[in-house]
């Protein structure tokens, strides 16, 4: 489903908005307003903000310690490797495993919530 373009750069409106001047199309009217339709969208979305405020927590603790605690993450480990080495391979793989985490949610929940919806808008 793709939005209405609003002629400014290319931008869209989302599905179900109107911009200035434009119809939208009544099944796009009537999928917007289905309950089934409301409740996907706002689990993906209250699941991709928790996410991203999860990645903003330990992207922005890392650079907090980079800024504030130099000394610690000089702290060697295993010889000659820093403390800050591995925090940094940490924001790394913490950030594949959030995808992963997103990816099988999409794959689990939210494509049973768009087979319901599907379900729905066929009827």
């Amino acid at each position: 489903m793709s939005g209405t373009t609003l002629g400014l750069r290319g931008r869209t409106a989302p599905p179900g908005t109107r911009a200035l001047g434009t119809e939208v199309d009544p099944q796009v009217e009537r999928i917007v307003r289905t309950p089934e339709f409301q409740q996907l969208v706002h689990e993906r979305t209250r699941f991709a903000w928790t996410l991203t405020i999860l990645m903003l927590v330990v992207y922005f603790g890392f650079i907090g310690l980079i800024a504030f605690d130099k000394s610690l993450l000089a702290v060697k480990v295993g010889g000659t490797a820093s403390l800050g080495l591995f925090a940094g391979v940490f924001v790394i793989l913490f950030a594949f495993a959030l995808t992963g985490v997103y990816v099988a949610r999409a794959n689990t929940r939210f494509d049973a919530l768009s087979a319901a919806l599907k379900r729905s808008v066929a009827r």
